[in-house]
């Protein structure tokens, strides 16, 4: 075992999977950069570039899986996957149901997702919940880098399509990009357990749809996903400090959902906070308050969330973005209301 960065650990769940099975290939733009130890491994065939079109070359991505392939598509950003949603929207998400099951398109759509060092409202959504709404796409966001091992690992081998978050405060190659051009005053807020974390030599896959705990609590279930672990871990300590005993839910999967998991932890709490850096109308939080509700479960609910478009502005997009200040306000409300 060995510590390693986040990105590191999903170029070596690729690598790995590259290695034994001829069938994945890596398309996108600037791949041929961007994953330039791939490209001299396994060469031009293997890793694609692509033009500037995500309508193209992820709609070309999903014939290619139905063809016998298994594409990773790297879309840069998940802000852009609206260019290409149809491909998703309904054919990918689609052709499994539709032709009975006759038809698959085992792919991995790769793309950074997240705020937090001032990109404005197109460039730092999260879009989980939008995606994972879609029925017939898993939603993947792994918080450390064994996880993003592990969930690449089992993505890889999904015989369906996979949407993989990762969110860009803990790759440290999207922080050296962010921290370009005259950009390097900037302050990151970056987990340091999520950007860089021990990862065994011989990782099994992390189940897709399975979440875990990684703290115990007895007042409170915070739950959460991708750097909002991280925010809801650090605001535990602060809880704690003032005689709350939070645990900590990383989800994991957003889609599908852990519920018997989440369900089980509040039941015994009794109250519930979620913290989402999605947007807060008709998404994560919501599903995840339903659930219990279907459940039977009678618990106080609270969420911290995205709440409006994404401002550019640095002091205005740490008023709307999670953070632990907002988690723990909300978690001390939840406990006196």
């Amino acid at each position: 075992m060995r510590t390693i960065s986040f990105a590191e650990a999903i170029e070596k769940a690729l690598a790995r999977a590259m290695a034994d099975d001829p069938r994945i290939i890596i398309m996108g733009e600037d791949v041929h950069t961007i994953r330039r130890n791939l490209f001299v491994r396994f060469g031009k065939d293997r890793v694609r570039a692509a033009p500037i079109s995500e309508s193209a070359f992820v709609g070309a991505a999903v014939t290619a899986a139905m063809a016998g392939l298994r594409p990773v598509v790297e879309v840069m950003i998940v802000d852009f996957i609206g260019v290409a949603i149809d491909a998703l929207l309904n054919h990918a998400a689609k052709v499994e149901a539709f032709s009975d099951g006759q038809w698959r398109v085992p792919m991995v759509v790769r793309a950074a997702c997240g705020g937090g060092y001032g990109d404005g409202g197109q460039h730092e959504q999260s879009l989980w919940g939008w995606l994972a709404h879609i029925p017939g796409l898993n939603v993947v966001v792994p918080s450390n880098p064994a996880d993003a091992a592990g969930l690449m690992t089992a993505a890889l081998a999904h015989p369906g399509p996979v949407i993989y978050l990762e969110h860009k405060l803990l790759a440290d190659y999207w922080l050296d990009y962010l921290g370009s051009g005259g950009r390097a005053t900037v302050y990151y807020d970056v987990p340091r357990d999520g950007a860089f974390g021990p990862v065994i030599s011989d990782w099994a896959p992390v189940p897709i749809g399975r979440a875990v705990g990684r703290r115990d609590g007895d007042d409170l279930t915070i739950i959460s996903v991708g750097v909002g672990v991280h925010r809801a871990l650090e605001a535990a300590d602060r809880l704690q400090d003032h005689g709350i005993s939070a645990g900590v839910i990383d989800l994991r999967t957003v889609s599908p959902l852990d519920r018997d998991f989440v369900c089980a932890s509040v039941a015994r709490t009794g109250r519930m906070l979620v913290v989402d850096e999605d947007y807060k109308e008709f998404g994560l939080s919501g599903e995840l308050a339903a659930s219990v509700m279907e459940a039977g479960l009678s618990v106080k609910f609270a969420r911290v969330a995205t709440e409006e478009t994404i401002p550019y502005a640095r002091h205005l997009e740490e008023q709307v973005l999670p953070n632990t200040v907002r988690i723990v306000d909300a978690a001390q409300r939840l406990l006196n209301d």
